[in-house]
């Protein structure tokens, strides 16, 4: 029998770690343990939750630590916050995978994974320290030889929850010790607009033509998108610096000119912050305000912030003549069927 062991990892917060910090965990955590059991009725024999506090080992050291203390045939990797919305038979599929011929992979997405299931653990020799999990479909391909598939198609797969707007996002009803009101609020605005054949929709960072093609069929409002840095937590050495167009104004105007410049273009946004961060601080998120701003900004806490430059951008959408949604990929990728979709009510 194919002994397939999976392996969740969940960065557990520190001690220190600010209230939404500390809320986001527990959700992540719960739904570490949810995934779980349906890896478990997919046939996985083992499945561990890494359950370790943020420390500065890099995810290729904890993947290789992880595996080398198990006895596994093929592995199924995944964060604590990874495939929210997966169903039986996605989660199937990667444990198939997984007990499948040596020498394949299967990831939620190969470009930037968030889950990959690995049949054969011979690459764990040569497996270096990578910094993330977005990166390891290409390092298996590139330079371990193996054959990379994935499931890109089924955007269901592609939700991931690397933020409490994530969690308000995927089940609005599982945001304990978060406070939405803001967020609700704007969400509620945003989808009105989007439901007018009038109102112009604005869309900016890492969106992907399928979230536009759903836009185009589900939403009455004409979009206007601002597409860039795709795959930037992937690049590779020697590419250019993170630069976005929206970021190069906001050097020229300044942080509190968003809301002014985002209402020249539509009647409401949803902007990917995490292509501004990057464009001004540079790829590596070590380098970003922290977790804690990042987490209240996406929920329009301004006043909870303690980075400047982030607080004034903050403050610049929430008081904005236009409604303008703060957050990471999954917002203006996959999530833009949670937060405009006619099956959610945000008020």
């Amino acid at each position: 029998m194919t002994r397939v062991v999976a392996f969740i990892f969940h960065g557990r917060p520190g001690p220190g770690a600010g209230p939404l910090t500390q809320a986001f965990g527990v959700a992540r955590r719960r739904n570490a343990g949810q995934v779980a059991d349906r890896l478990r009725a997919a046939g996985a024999v083992e499945v561990r939750i890494v359950d370790e506090p943020n420390d500065q080992r890099s995810f290729g050291a904890r993947l290789g630590d992880a595996v080398r203390a198990t006895r596994a045939d093929g592995i199924v990797a995944l964060g604590s916050g990874s495939i929210p919305l997966a169903r039986t038979a996605d989660v199937a599929a990667f444990v198939a995978a997984a007990g499948g011929p040596a020498g394949h992979a299967l990831a939620n997405n190969r470009f930037s994974a968030d889950v990959i299931a690995i049949a054969g653990t011979a690459w764990l020799a040569e497996l270096p320290n990578l910094a993330a999990d977005n990166g390891l479909p290409r390092w298996l391909a590139e330079s371990a030889g193996l054959t990379v598939a994935d499931l890109r198609r089924r955007w269901r797969l592609q939700v991931d929850l690397d933020s409490p707007l994530d969690v308000l996002l995927v089940d609005p009803s599982d945001t304990q010790g978060i406070e939405t009101g803001p967020a609700r609020s704007t969400l509620a605005a945003a989808q009105a607009v989007s439901r007018d054949p009038l109102g112009e929709l604005v869309v900016a960072g890492r969106a992907s033509a399928a979230g536009l093609s759903w836009l185009e069929r589900s939403t009455a409002s004409r979009t206007r998108a601002l597409i860039e840095e795709r795959g930037f937590r992937t690049r590779g050495a020697g590419q250019r610096p993170v630069r976005s167009s929206l970021g190069l104004l906001l050097d020229r105007d300044g942080p509190a000119a968003l809301g002014a410049i985002l209402a020249e273009l539509g009647d409401a946004a949803l902007v990917d912050t995490r292509v501004l961060l990057a464009h001004r601080f540079g790829a590596d998120d070590r380098g970003w305000p922290a977790a804690e701003d990042r987490f209240a900004s996406d929920l329009l806490l301004a006043d909870r912030i303690a980075d400047p430059w982030l607080r004034s951008l903050t403050s610049a959408a929430r008081d904005a003549a236009i409604p303008i949604v703060l957050g990471g990929h999954s917002l203006v990728g996959p999530g833009l069927r949670l937060a405009l979709g006619k099956g959610r009510s945000w008020t």
